[in-house]
């Protein structure tokens, strides 16, 4: 099999000869690495046992965190966009989110190479604090409201006159949403740093097992907070997150100067440029101008199917096509400058000139966009439907985060037995697609909600095993020095398969669930189909079994199976993407030097 690493440039004025072939791969390209590299290689030479346990302790306790507050975020979303009158808008805030996710990740990546680790967990730390100080603080909305938050607010003015306030907590959303995102980005590089490419499934799956504890305890947490008042639920993240960072960052800064005093890191010589050519040189790294067009382009056209139900006119208004045709219009202008004018990419093109890569990013993409094309309303959806409490809806959903770990660890261990990865992707698809197969039948009243339960175990394991192997896959195709930015690909491809995701759900519920509430209802309230669609609680005050909350029922059901449909005609790409990977053999790749797990 062809070496998977890029294969050194060969100087055209040596004799080609017999010599050349002793040593086909001793180009030193440690004069070519980034100081993150360096210090990450020079740690994992130096450092003790002791301090390896204690980082991989550490980041378990990040991937408590982030379980924990996304456990807490996707049971109470509902609710606090209800509580602005905004349910329908739950779409248009993943959308949002996931674009400014994605596009943070790159330039996260080239600052954890070319600084550091710990100064992109750092950064990404006080992000997180951030938004989520704002988001425990949204009841003084205006004082934080940017210029462009209020454009969307002018864009989304609904067809009652009234402005969808509910879209309001969006910057605080994007700024923890972009922080915990980094944070775990950041992570899983670490992660990827301290292990040997063998193991490094298992130590994947470690570090989420934290989703096992989560996956119970978010769910009795958010009913609380929902009770007493949701904002404190972010207030207590707030607190906790910096006491568990902390400790990971100090302990990778003494291990960088315990190597630095044995004489193992070496930094690259100081570069002598003048401050303004820094500002621009990094203008250019992180590519500023691909950033903003992307980011722009991306939000404009997708938002613009999320709100078009909601917006005077519909498809008709002058809004919702200005949005469509500019951010279309913008996206064009990206790929052009980033094909032809950027000096340093977004995506640099030589981490797609790989057919495993390419795959696993593709396979990526679809997985993100078959799920979030239904999962955004789905606690809702069972307790409207299956008449469940918000615990018990968040137990449902979170059975996937119960059985993912647990299924990781197994996976990870076949992996490093075996040696190969492929062939449990080929049998993850199938149930996968099972899975979503019987949502469909399942997903109309009259059943129990254990089959649902059942589909999302299903699920779990399936959508794990593309997870996990995705991040292996990538890694498996690179060397060290690109681990970041191959893992920072495969995130970007994921989040933006969210955002499209949530853009076709947020266009079948503004598009079907308004229409059958009016064609359901009984004649006496149709006129309330507006309160009724926008807020959880008007839906869940009617009683099981009265007139109204049974056309609540069957519209929402409508409306999920369309979004199940749509899901599993998109996962079905995923065939081609599975087919197109390596068998790559890991069992004896040994790509970091001196690792310790």
């Amino acid at each position: 099999m062809a070496s998977l690493k890029p294969t050194p440039t060969t100087d055209i004025h040596k004799d080609p000869g017999p010599m050349e072939t002793e040593r086909p791969q001793t180009v030193d390209t440690d004069n070519d690495k980034q100081d993150g590299v360096r210090v990450a290689e020079a740690i994992t030479s130096s450092w003790s046992m002791k301090s390896l346990i204690f980082v991989y302790a550490c980041m378990w306790m990040l991937y408590f965190i982030n379980g924990l507050n996304s456990s807490l975020t996707a049971n109470l979303s509902a609710y606090i966009t209800s509580d602005f009158s905004g349910h329908s808008l739950l779409t248009v805030i993943t959308v949002v989110t996931s674009v400014m996710s994605a596009a943070c990740l790159m330039p996260i990546a080239k600052v954890l190479n070319l600084w550091d680790r710990t100064l992109g967990i750092f950064i990404m730390l006080v992000i997180a604090i951030m938004g989520l100080i704002m988001m425990a603080c949204c009841h003084n909305i205006a004082t934080y409201c940017a210029a462009q938050v209020r454009s969307y607010k002018t864009l989304l003015t609904s067809s009652q006159g009234r402005d969808q306030h509910g879209l309001l907590d969006i910057p605080s959303k994007a700024f923890y949403t972009v922080g915990f995102t980094g944070i775990i980005f950041c992570v899983d590089v670490m992660t990827s740093d301290t292990s040997s490419l063998r193991n490094r499934g298992i130590a994947f799956a470690f570090t989420s097992s934290p989703n096992v504890i989560t996956a119970f305890a978010g769910a009795p947490l958010s009913n609380q907070f929902h009770e007493t008042n949701w904002k404190w639920a972010y207030g207590t993240i707030c607190i906790i997150l910096p006491i568990v960072a902390l400790p990971l960052i100090v302990t990778w800064e003494l291990a960088k100067r315990k190597a630095d005093k044995e004489g193992r890191l070496q930094y690259k010589p100081r570069s002598t440029r003048t401050w303004r050519q820094s500002v621009w040189f990094y203008i250019v790294e992180f590519d500023v101008g691909g950033i903003f067009l992307m980011t722009g382009g991306l939000i404009l056209f997708l938002v613009a199917f999320n709100i078009a139900g909601n917006t005077t006119g519909e498809w008709k208004s002058a809004k919702i096509i200005a949005m469509i045709v500019v951010g279309f219009f913008v996206l064009v202008v990206f790929v052009v400058y980033e094909h032809w004018g950027a000096p340093k990419p977004f995506i640099p093109y030589r981490l797609l000139t790989n057919r495993t890569v390419i795959g696993a990013c593709l396979l990526d993409i679809t997985y993100q966009v078959s799920y979030y094309c239904w999962s955004s309303y789905f606690t809702s959806y069972l307790q409207v439907v299956y008449n469940t409490s918000l615990t018990q809806a968040g137990y449902i959903s979170a059975i996937f985060d119960l059985m993912d770990p647990i299924w990781l660890i197994g996976c990870g261990f076949l992996m490093r037995v075996t040696g190969r990865f492929k062939w449990l992707l080929m049998g993850a698809l199938p149930l996968y697609l099972l899975a979503n197969g019987l949502m469909i039948y399942f997903r109309s009243p009259g059943h129990s909600f254990w089959y649902m339960c059942m589909c999302q175990i299903f699920m779990a394991v399936g959508g794990g095993t593309f997870i996990l192997i995705e991040q292996v896959a990538v890694l498996a195709a690179s060397n060290h020095e690109e681990y970041a930015a191959m893992l920072a690909l495969l995130s970007t491809f994921g989040n933006l398969g969210g955002a499209v995701g949530s853009s076709v759900s947020g266009a079948i519920w503004t598009n079907t669930l308004p229409v059958k509430l009016r064609e359901y209802l009984p004649a006496d309230v149709k006129d309330q189909w507006s309160d009724i669609y926008e807020s959880l609680d008007v839906q869940l005050s009617y009683p099981v079994g009265s007139a109204i909350r049974t056309a609540i029922q069957n519209a929402y059901a409508y409306s999920q199976r369309n979004m199940m449909i749509a899901g599993i005609a998109i996962m079905s790409l995923s065939i081609a993407w599975v087919l197109m990977m390596k068998n790559i053999k890991i069992k004896k790749n040994q790509d970091v030097s001196q690792i310790l797990f």
